[in-house]
């Protein structure tokens, strides 16, 4: 299933505040990503209506299931484009911007491919 990179972001920042944290709430998310609290209510309303969060009554925001497969895959991704950029020799900053891009527009099967030819190397 394809979503807007915008979605995958807050995926991705409710798991790793989750992790953090313990507890995520909306207020988390717009203090993380330097968002207005309106426009984080828009996108939890957006992401909830299509069965990737659920918020309960006190405004505690967890990841379905399927919310979380696609948090934990971009990740994945960020993490490992990081790590790989970095080893390259590319500064630290640049490497999580370019990983931050990269891990949307990659497809699973190119992603598989470079991470299965860099498994014998130092990454």
């Amino acid at each position: 299933m394809k979503i807007q990179e915008s979605a995958e972001n807050y995926l991705e920042t409710i798991l790793i505040l989750k992790q953090q944290k313990g507890t995520v709430r909306s207020i988390d998310i717009a203090n993380e990503l330097d968002f207005s609290k309106p426009s984080i209510s828009v996108a939890m309303k957006n992401l909830r209506e299509n069965g990737f969060v659920e918020m309960d009554s006190n405004g505690y925001i967890t990841l379905t299931e399927k919310g979380r497969v696609i948090a934990e895959t971009m990740y994945e991704r960020h993490t490992w484009f990081s790590n790989w950029l970095i080893s390259l020799g590319v500064n630290p900053e640049i490497a999580v911007k370019d990983a931050c891009r990269i891990e949307h527009v990659i497809s699973a099967e190119s992603f598989d491919a470079i991470r299965k030819s860099t498994e014998n190397k130092e990454c």
